[in-house]
C-alpha cells in the first residue's frame, strides 16, 4: 500500500526521500510527493505517476531542507491526481497518511463549518486541516499532533511536519505499520526497513497505539494511552534490506528464479543438513488442537488451500479456510481446543491480522506462518515460523508461495507425527521428499524457453481457463490470479469435476483452457474432465509428467514436468503457473512488477 519515509537529516533531504521511496515502489502507488522545512518555511512536490515525474518536478523546482517527509500513494478516497497527492499541507502543517480515516466526513464536517477549506477529496486532508486547526488554538505542534491522534477513527501510519520546526517530526501508528531508523545525528521512519536500509541497520518498530517524537538527537515514543514507554531497537542485515534484480529484467524473474534457493534455505531453518526431525518453536502442541482455523488473503489463501489436503491427510487434523476480508462478519464459533494459523508474506495484511486480533482471545494458540518476522502479525502471534524467503518486490508472489506451502507442509508432518498419524518412518520419508523439492523446482525453471513460445498464443486470449482436481485445484487458483494480475487477461479457475456444474458452457474454440495434472490417484478423472473440454473445440494446455503425457494422448500443447512425489506437486506445479503468467506479460508488455490498480503489501481494509 502507501509508502511512507521521513528524514531529519545532516543534508539535503529531497534526494534521500526520493532514493528511499524508490525501495517502496513494489508496495504500488499511482502519485508522490515530498514536503521539507528550509530555513523555518514548509513546502512541498506532488505529482501523478511513477517516481520519474516527482523526480522531473524536483529538478525544475527544487526543495530544499534537511527535514522532510515523502510519499507514495495509492488511491482510497479520491483518484489520482496532483491535489490528492501526498503531502498534505494546511498552514504550517504537513502530513503523510497510510490507512483510512473511517470518520473523516464527519470531522470534515466540523473543520468546514469552523472556516476550513479543503482542496482534495481525501480523507487524510482533514488530518491535516485537524491539526492546523489546533495550532491556531495555540497548541504546540506536538500538542496539536497529539490532539488530533485522539480523533481519529481507523487505521493510520503517519508523520506529521511543522513549519519553523527544523528538528521534529511526530508520528503514529495504529492499524499500518510504520519503523525508526537511528542514524549518527540523523534520524528516519519509513513504512517498513526496506526503505531505510540504505540509511541505517538500527531499526525501532512502533507497536500498535504507538505515537513517537523524532528529533536528530533520539526518540521519545508514547504508548496509546500517552505513557513515555520504550521499544527495542534491533539491527537488520542491511543486505537483505537492500533491493535490486540482480541482472534480472524483473523483480519477479529474479524472486522465480531464487526459489530453489529460498527452499533450501527454509529447510536448513528447520531442519538442518542430514536432521530427521524439525526444530520447530516452542509453544506449538497439535495434540491438544480439535480444528485448525486458516486465514489468509490471496496467494497465501491459496497456500492454505494446499496445506488443508495435507493437514487432513496427513494428521487427521479438521482444517477451516477462510479468507480473511470475510472471516469476522460471520460470527464464526471458536474454542478453546482450536489452533488459528495466519499466513501472510508481509505480516501486515491488514484484514488477516484484524482477524488475528478478533480470534486471538477465544483460541488455544495463534500461530503466524510469515515472511517478514518483526512485522505486526508475527509480533501478535504466540507462534511464529518465518518462511526465510527474503524481501519479495514483485506484486505477483512467487518465492514466498512457495515457500509458505513449504513451511506449511513441514508444520503438517510435524502434526501428524504429534497425533499419531504418522510412523516416525513415514514422516522420515515425507522430510526426504520436501528436501527434494529445490532441485525438482531448477528442473520446471528449466523449462521457461518452451514456456515463453507457448505464451505467444496465450496473450492473444481474452479470456483463460485453468482445471486441476485435489491440491492442483488450488493451484488453478494460483495459476488464474498470477495471470489476472500482471497481464489483465481474465482468468478463472474451476475444480475440474466442476465443469458439468455450468462452466462447460464456457468452452469454445477461442478459449485457452489449462489443466494442472500430474500422475497421480486423480490424474484420470481429471484427464475424463479435460477429454470433455477437447470434445468441444477447447485449445488445451496439459501440463503434466512424462507418464501422465503418454496416457493422456493426444492433446494440442502440452508442458512436461518432472515426475515427483505427490507432497511436493503443488511447489514444484506453482513454476508453470507463476513463468506462464510473466511470459504472457511480456508478450502483453504489461508492468510485471507493478500491475495497475494492485499494491504488494494491503494494509488497509
Amino acid at each position: 500500500m502507501c509508502g511512507i519515509v521521513g528524514v531529519l537529516g545532516k543534508h539535503e533531504v529531497s534526494p534521500i526521500i526520493l532514493d528511499a521511496l524508490k525501495r517502496l515502489e513494489y508496495r504500488g502507488y499511482d502519485s508522490a510527493g515530498i514536503a521539507t522545512v528550509n530555513r523555518g518555511q514548509l513546502d512541498r512536490r506532488r505529482a501523478v505517476g511513477k517516481l520519474i515525474n516527482l523526480s522531473d518536478t524536483l529538478v525544475h523546482e527544487p526543495l530544499p531542507g534537511r527535514a522532510g517527509i515523502g510519499h507514495t500513494r495509492w488511491a482510497t478516497h479520491g483518484g489520482p491526481s496532483v491535489a490528492n497527492a501526498h503531502p498534505h499541507q494546511a498552514g504550517r502543517v504537513a502530513v503523510v497518511h497510510n490507512g483510512i480515516i473511517e470518520n473523516f466526513r464527519a470531522l470534515r464536517e466540523e473543520l468546514a463549518a469552523a472556516g476550513a477549506h479543503f482542496s482534495s477529496e481525501t480523507d487524510t486532508e482533514t488530518i491535516v486541516q485537524l491539526a492546523s486547526h489546533y495550532l491556531d488554538q495555540g497548541l504546540t505542534p506536538v500538542q496539536a499532533a497529539r490532539a488530533t491522534l485522539k480523533r481519529l477513527e481507523g487505521a493510520f501510519a503517519l508523520a506529521f511536519l511543522f513549519e519553523g520546526e527544523e528538528d521534529l517530526i511526530v508520528c503514529a501508528r495504529r492499524g499500518s505499520p510504520l519503523c525508526i531508523g537511528h542514524g549518527e545525528g540523523e534520524m528516519y521512519l519509513g513504512s517498513d526497513a526496506i526503505a531505510l536500509g540504505e540509511l541505517t541497520d538500527r531499526i525501532t518498530y512502533l507497536e500498535e497505539g504507538d505515537w513517537a517524537i523524532l528529533t536528530r538527537s533520539g526518540l521519545q515514543v508514547f504508548d496509546a494511552e500517552d505513557q513515555q514507554t520504550s521499544r527495542p531497537m534491533t539491527r537488520i542485515n542491511a543486505a537483505q534490506a537492500r533491493v535490486d534484480k540482480s541482472g534480472h529484467r524483473h523483480f519477479m524473474a529474479k524472486e522465480m528464479a531464487e526459489q530453489p534457493a529460498v527452499l533450501k534455505a527454509a529447510m536448513e531453518a528447520y531442519a538442518g543438513a542430514g536432521s530427521e526431525a524439525l526444530d520447530l518453536p516452542e509453544g506449538l502442541d497439535f495434540t491438544s488442537a480439535d480444528r485448525l482455523i486458516m486465514v489468509a488473503c490471496g496467494t497465501a489463501y491459496y497456500a492454505c488451500q494446499v496445506a488443508k489436503y495435507w493437514f487432513e491427510q496427513f494428521a487427521g487434523l479438521p482444517v477451516e479456510i477462510d479468507i480473511a476480508s470475510e472471516y469476522r462478519y460471520r460470527a464464526p464459533v471458536l474454542g478453546a481446543a482450536n489452533m488459528a494459523l495466519f499466513v501472510s508474506q508481509s505480516g501486515e495484511t491488514a484484514d488477516t491480522l484484524a482477524a488475528l486480533r478478533h480470534v486471538a482471545p477465544h483460541v488455544g494458540q495463534v500461530v503466524a506462518v510469515v515472511n517478514v518476522p518483526t512485522s505486526s502479525i508475527a509480533r501478535e502471534a504466540s507462534v511464529v515460523l518465518p518462511i526465510h524467503a527474503g524481501p519479495e518486490i514483485g506484486v505477483a508472489s512467487t518465492k514466498a508461495f512457495t515457500a509458505q506451502l513449504q513451511v506449511l507442509a513441514l508444520l503438517a508432518l510435524q502434526a501428524g507425527l504429534a497425533r499419531g498419524r504418522l510412523s516416525a518412518e513415514d514422516y522420515r520419508a515425507r522430510l526426504s521428499e520436501l528436501r527434494a523439492a529445490p532441485g525438482f523446482v531448477a528442473q520446471a525453471l528449466d523449462r521457461e524457453e518452451e514456456i515463453r513460445r507457448m505464451t505467444e498464443v496465450l496473450a492473444k486470449a481474452r479470456d483463460v481457463l485453468f482445471l486441476g482436481r485435489g491440491v492442483m485445484y488450488p493451484l488453478a487458483l494460483e495459476g488464474a490470479l498470477k495471470l489476472k494480475e500482471i497481464s489483465y487477461i481474465h482468468a478463472e479457475a474451476h475444480a475440474a469435476g466442476e465443469l458439468k456444474h455450468g462452466p462447460i458452457a464456457l468452452i469454445d474454440e477461442d478459449l485457452p483452457v489449462i489443466v494442472f495434472a500430474p500422475h497421480d490417484a486423480l490424474f484420470e478423472k481429471t484427464v475424463s474432465n479435460m477429454q470433455e473440454v477437447m470434445a468441444r473445440q477447447g485449445k488445451v494446455l496439459l501440463i503434466s509428467d512424462a507418464r501422465g503425457l503418454v496416457e493422456a494422448g493426444d492433446v494440442p500443447f502440452t508442458l512436461q514436468m518432472p515426475t515427483v512425489p505427490d507432497l511436493i506437486a503443488p511447489i514444484v506445479y506453482a513454476v508453470p503457473a507463476q513463468l506462464i503468467a510473466y511470459h504472457t506479460a511480456l508478450h502483453r508488455g504489461t508492468d510485471v512488477d507493478q500491475p495497475r490498480n494492485l499494491a504488494k503489501s494491503v494494509t488497509v481494509e
